[in-house]
């Protein structure tokens, strides 16, 4: 069998007629009568009980007929769907994102990209840098949203684009700020009244950029970083603040998350941190084209 015997079938199906249906296919007869015998030869029953006067169909071609008429729109649909597919109008795009991320850059990424690309699967995976960055390379992601190691020294394979720098800020035990322990002046935390205090952190090996920005913030005041706990998570990171544990410094969109127990404060000369976005600079994923148009590549 093959799709113009299955157009020759819904042809004669829907006419009742082979001199109608040869001519509505632009054909003569006789070949059209010679396809129809071989597809029910293969077939092994007839589709039509033909007479001089009349051409009906059979319970095999009744039945049949919606299934050869699904398919054959499915055939002619795939010219459509291959242009879609070219212009990254349908399809899926794999993000994934680091979680303070989340909190800043993801939502109006997300967003726009489900506006203008609404028929797009978008795939979404939160991981950290370290895990995203052999993943993107591997191809087992479109793109990813990173925290950049330092001198953005990234694979050659990679291509990078900033997406926001923001300062960080203190997220602190909320009873901490009430009962005085951190002296606040003019809503600003300044640098001396965090040199002693008790740090949750992201473990150095899973995110050395962030690990290494907050705790050259300590050294180059002259005095090493507390950390009294580690947490790969923001949320837990947070949970753990308002637990008392300790005090994080973090990205200053954090603010979105509110916790109660914690308060966000401000620092004085507060360290940067950049967030960007990678991909394989051989990646010609439509859906990924897409991606990187509106974030301006």
């Amino acid at each position: 069998m093959d799709i113009r015997q299955f157009r020759h079938f819904a042809a004669v199906a829907e006419s009742l007629h082979f001199g109608r249906a040869a001519e509505r296919l632009g054909m003569t007869q006789p070949p059209l009568s010679q396809s129809i015998l071989a597809l029910e030869k293969e077939l092994g029953a007839p589709l039509f009980a033909r007479t001089k006067r009349s051409v009906e169909l059979t319970p095999l071609g009744q039945q049949w007929l919606p299934h050869v008429l699904e398919a054959l729109a499915a055939v002619d649909a795939l010219s459509e769907t291959a242009r879609r597919l070219r212009d990254g109008q349908t399809g899926y795009l794999t993000l994934s994102f680091v979680s303070t991320a989340d909190y800043s850059v993801l939502p109006d990424l997300v967003r726009r990209y489900a506006e203008a690309y609404p028929d797009v699967e978008i795939r979404l995976v939160e991981a950290t840098s370290d895990v995203q960055i052999p993943a993107v390379v591997a191809g087992e992601r479109h793109a990813g949203i990173i925290i950049p190691p330092a001198e953005r020294a990234l694979p050659e394979a990679l291509a990078y684009h900033r997406l926001v720098s923001e300062p960080l800020v203190a997220a602190a035990p909320a009873a901490w700020v009430e009962d005085g322990r951190l002296p606040i002046v003019d809503r600003v935390l300044s640098p001396e009244a965090l040199l002693d205090a008790p740090l949750v952190l992201f473990p150095r090996t899973v995110a050395p950029a962030f690990h290494d920005l907050v705790t050259g913030y300590f050294s180059a005041r002259g005095h090493p970083a507390r950390i009294v706990q580690e947490a790969i998570q923001m949320q837990t990171i947070i949970s753990l603040v308002s637990a008392g544990l300790g005090l994080a410094l973090v990205p200053a969109s954090l603010r979105n998350l509110a916790r109660a127990g914690v308060a966000y404060v401000e620092l004085a000369s507060p360290p940067v941190l950049e967030t960007g976005l990678v991909w394989r600079r051989e990646d010609e994923a439509p859906t990924l084209r897409g991606l990187l148009g509106l974030v301006g590549v």
